[in-house]
């Protein structure tokens, strides 16, 4: 039988190793105290750490939870492949021995698991009490680029990805943000990827990079941001991204003209959205050199 109170402790322990403290987050963590969105009540004790440790691991901005029963009763669905996390509860048992049969049984608590999801796992259910951002003006420069990209972008949630499956930038909300320079520098992060595809600059590092592809890729969006920053005069810094560096040492250590292949297909990459921005359809051939 699992013992709960020992994966929880180690729990603990591995988030204190990793240098993280489970009652202290850097992000945006809405809302304060965890809570049940069905019941309104907080959640309580040691379940406060489990939910705010995976909502930290998660980049989950939203305090509210919910059991998949609950969910359903709501009228929302958990997204599929979507991973519970474990809290816990007490029940009550009796218990007696057999050499006090006669006696009135003694009531002991045992721990016992539940499981829960976050809101933004679940579809159909909005957050009731969602935190309002600072606000957010609007650079003309940098939305020209976003908007003159000709890409589907999608803001919401916790994160920013491109998915080349359906060749979609997904872009955090907004109010996020502490400054709109990060909010735009994860974009042009994003949207450097997006020029990879193969209908665009069809780039391709595995050739070149092997395993070391993934890593080169991301170096390439970084560089891009950073020139299409450059050029609209913005400062700003892409979010989470600090834990490629070893990776990038490691591409850059093993080739010394990485750095230098990287700079061209990222410059290649600004001139094809800075020409679209600029009303241009850019095409590969002359895009850097």
């Amino acid at each position: 039988m699992q013992d709960l109170y020992q994966t929880v402790t180690d729990q603990i322990i591995a988030a204190l190793e990793a240098g993280t403290k489970p009652w202290e987050c850097s992000w945006d963590r809405a809302g304060g105290l965890p809570y049940n969105v069905s019941t309104g009540a907080q959640y309580q004790g040691i379940n406060v750490l489990l939910l705010w440790m995976a909502a930290m691991r998660k980049r989950y901005g939203s305090s509210a939870w919910l059991t998949y029963k609950q969910a359903q009763a709501m009228g929302g669905q958990v997204r599929r492949g979507e991973k519970s996390v474990c809290g816990i509860f007490y029940k009550l048992r009796e218990l007696r021995r057999r050499d006090e049969a006669d006696e009135d049984p003694r009531t002991v608590p045992v721990i016992k698991p539940f499981w829960v999801f976050n809101l933004e796992q679940i579809d159909g259910i909005e957050d009731p009490h969602a935190a309002e951002g600072p606000g957010f003006d609007p650079i003309e420069r940098a939305e020209a680029v976003m908007v003159g990209s000709g890409a589907q972008i999608l803001e919401g949630g916790p994160k920013a990805f491109y998915q080349p499956q359906v060749d979609v930038v997904r872009l955090p909300d907004r109010s996020r943000f502490p400054h709109a320079g990060d909010f735009y520098a994860t974009g042009f992060h994003e949207l450097t990827h997006w020029t990879g595809h193969k209908s665009r600059l069809a780039r391709d590092l595995s050739g070149r990079f092997g395993t070391e592809s993934y890593a080169a890729e991301e170096l390439v969006a970084e560089l891009g941001a950073a020139f299409l920053m450059a050029d609209v005069g913005l400062q700003g810094t892409v979010q989470d991204h600090a834990s490629y560096l070893d990776s990038w040492l490691r591409v850059l250590k093993n080739d010394k003209r990485a750095i230098f292949h990287a700079a061209k297909l990222a410059t290649q990459a600004h001139h094809f959205l800075a020409e679209r921005a600029a009303g241009g359809q850019s095409d590969t051939e002359g895009a850097a050199a």
